[in-house]
């Protein structure tokens, strides 16, 4: 689903953390627009892949659409060496 969802029109990006031992997860795509977001639901290609994980693989799963505010990250200096 992700090469899909990189040609479509307003995608920016995906994100997905699995955790085997909880066997859960999580998959964030970023999207332009409300628009970009509809138009994504309304691919046939996506609609199928939904429905056979709703058959085989998901019992539940929950989607929400946010918009981001602001963004902030952190990342430690690589070069900096640990004296533990």
């Amino acid at each position: 689903m992700e090469e899909l969802a990189m040609k479509q029109s307003g995608f920016i990006k995906i994100e997905s953390v699995y955790d085997p031992i909880s066997e859960r997860g999580i998959t964030v795509s970023y999207w332009e627009s409300l628009d970009s977001i509809s138009n994504w639901k309304q691919n046939l290609n996506h609609q199928r892949a939904q429905q056979l994980g709703k058959k085989q693989f998901y019992s539940y799963y929950s989607i929400h659409i946010t918009e981001v505010k602001r963004n902030y990250s952190f990342q430690r200096d690589k070069q900096i060496k640990s004296s533990l």
